[in-house]
């Protein structure tokens, strides 16, 4: 992993969470992220490394973003992703003006919805080989 980069913790059976983070990886010309599934060893790892302990029985509620020794989730950490993507995307780091509580409601409820709106898969996502170096493994 590049020292300047940041790791992106996904669900990994989710059909928007997956496709959340071909986004990114399409709109992050410069590699700064990096990502693994939050039912991973791996991401599971990082979490307990960094302090935190999320439930492994539960389908995983949000994305999480670990950069610079701090933890972000929910709506900001989708605001803190946006802020090193190519284009026009950094300029939804504005959304921090938005109340922390309001933010995450209308994240919660997408959350809650998402596997009925867009589906799960079986397995977490593989990356291709061309991507592999950008996701954690043992």
């Amino acid at each position: 992993m590049q020292k300047s980069s940041a790791v992106i913790l996904f669900d990994g059976v989710c059909n928007l969470c997956n496709g959340f983070v071909q986004f990114v990886i399409r709109h992050d010309s410069r590699g700064y992220f990096h990502f693994a599934a939050l039912q991973s060893a791996e991401g599971q790892a990082l979490l307990r490394a960094q302090g935190v302990t999320l439930p492994t029985t539960l389908d995983p509620d949000s994305v999480v973003l670990v950069e610079a020794g701090q933890v972000y989730t929910h709506s900001t950490a989708v605001l803190q992703i946006a802020r090193h993507l190519s284009g026009l995307w950094p300029l939804l780091g504005a959304g921090v003006v938005v109340p922390r509580a309001w933010r995450d409601a209308a994240y919660r409820w997408v959350a809650r919805n998402r596997y009925r709106w867009f589906g799960r898969q079986a397995a977490c996502l593989l990356p291709t080989p061309e991507l592999k170096s950008r996701f954690l493994s043992a």
